[in-house]
């Protein structure tokens, strides 16, 4: 017997699927996936990717990711960016058709993150909106204004006989612990009144030596302003690579939104060793003491990114504190003579300073700031003009007294003003002191207030200074 209610509820179904069947679009989706063929040290040559670009991030098996670096005609080298124990040969591969970006804004402050954006602290994921590139174009020459103003780092040898301004690079260089990271350390603390956020990136770095900067940063407050980007010692040189490069688009971001910042690139030695282990792993040509030739257009590309912006453009400033380690106080091997021509000066560390504990152990006769004076206070140009020179005559002279010559009146003036210099420009590690007590000490320095006073009663006399002038005593 025939059902006319079956028999519409059919209909009503076949009606349904008919609809569905002609609504329904096949959609193909192109997928480039190629494999490993083999896994060295920090890196992966894979087959089967013909289109991929330079630079282009590909996908492994794990979360696991790295930048397209050398490509040849049947494979291409790939700087792997984390653990990559689990990889071998077969495992798929597959192009993401982006470049390697970091996370930027605010919500990185007072964060420690790895070079992928990775929180590494224990404040939970960072949630970013925003991500931009690692590797971007450097600010043409019309859109930069001259460097003016300046940028205290409370370190009163420094502020006074090598100035350093906003927007400029300022090289740090001297032997194994004489002091380069205090230095930049120091310089971050005194910004807490500044408005400058400071971002520190260490580059292949003890996790011990990291964890010690992080604990003085959060003692005395500065990681309010500061984000801390870390490659550690034992992480593959692929994310070493791309530290410093991470740190400076989190700091373009805030420049171009009219900010000033600080970076440290702490040390670009590192730097240079990751890149040279992932070339030769790559088979690309040694040149001078094993380094690729291309390693100073490496470290020229990342410091070029740091200017001043002209006011049309926010007016903000990247100053750039990079850090290398000279061996055996050797200023002309290829690194740093690289990266002083570079740079806009170089403060250098005397490890024969910092033997005699006069600390900060800045060797002022081989330091020097080629931005100078147009970027330090008038007030400063006033009483420290003649300082440089009074020091540099006193450490000539010096070396003449040690052999026990006759000196006359006016030699033993210029030697006991001197060391009167000397002293007054020593000062304790994380003791920043403010520009007025600086130029208060200046201009009794100058003025050979400090000739009479004994050399063991030079501490309380500078103390006294600072009180005259109504500062309060400083450590």
């Amino acid at each position: 017997m025939h059902d006319p209610n079956l028999q519409t509820t059919l209909d009503a179904a076949f009606q349904c699927i008919r609809e569905a069947r002609e609504a329904f679009t096949p959609s193909l989706q192109a997928r480039e996936v190629g494999h490993v063929s083999n896994v060295a040290t920090g890196i992966a040559r894979v087959t089967g990717l013909p289109n991929v670009g330079f630079e282009e991030l590909v996908k492994f098996p794990g979360d696991l990711y790295g930048i397209a670096f050398d490509l040849g005609e049947t494979d291409i080298g790939v700087v792997l960016l984390g653990d990559y124990w689990h990889l071998q040969a077969g495992d798929e591969v597959e192009r993401t058709g982006r470049v390697m970006d970091v996370p930027v804004g605010t919500d990185v402050l007072g964060r420690v993150i790895n070079p992928l954006g990775e929180a590494l602290d224990d404040r939970g994921t960072l949630t970013c909106v925003q991500r931009l590139p690692i590797e971007r174009p450097a600010a043409s020459i019309m859109d930069r204004a001259p460097v003016s103003v300046p940028l205290q780092t409370g370190i009163k040898v420094i502020d006074a006989l090598v100035p350093i301004g906003r927007g400029q690079r300022e090289l740090i260089l001297g032997d194994r612990q004489t002091g380069k990271t205090t230095i930049a350390v120091d310089t971050i603390l005194n910004q807490h009144d500044q408005n400058v956020v400071c971002i520190y990136c260490a580059i292949g770095q003890r996790a011990s030596a990291v964890a010690k900067v992080v604990a003085s940063l959060r003692e005395h407050g500065a990681m309010a302003y500061t984000t801390v980007v870390v490659s550690k010692g034992n992480d593959p040189p692929g994310l070493t690579y791309i530290a410093p490069y991470a740190a400076t688009s989190i700091a373009e971001h805030f420049m171009q939104q009219g900010w000033d910042v600080l970076v440290v690139y702490d040390d670009l030695t590192n730097h240079a060793r990751a890149y040279r282990e992932l070339s030769l792993l790559l088979r690309r040509p040694p040149g001078r003491e094993a380094f690729p030739g291309d390693v100073f257009y490496i470290h020229s590309r990342l410091l070029e990114r740091a200017t001043r912006l002209r006011p049309a453009f926010g007016g903000g400033s990247l100053t750039a504190l990079p850090i290398i380690e000279t061996e055996a106080q050797n200023m002309s091997a290829y690194i740093p003579t690289n990266l002083i021509s570079i740079t806009d000066g170089q403060i250098y560390l005397s490890p024969k300073l910092f033997e005699l504990g006069i600390l900060p152990a800045v060797d002022v006769g081989r330091s020097v700031s080629r931005v100078g004076s147009k970027a330090q206070l008038a007030d400063y140009r006033k009483v420290a003009g003649s300082l440089k020179l009074a020091y540099a005559q006193f450490e000539e002279l010096e070396g003449f007294a040690r052999f026990g010559t006759r000196l006359d009146d006016n030699t033993r003036k210029i030697l006991a003003h001197g060391q009167r210099i000397r002293a007054c420009l020593q000062q304790a590690e994380h003791a920043p002191v403010p520009v007025a007590a600086q130029i208060s000490l200046l201009q009794a320095l100058s003025e050979g207030k400090f000739d009479d006073v004994p050399l063991a009663q030079m501490r309380a006399a500078e103390q006294q200074v600072y009180a005259a002038a109504g500062f309060r005593p400083l450590p």
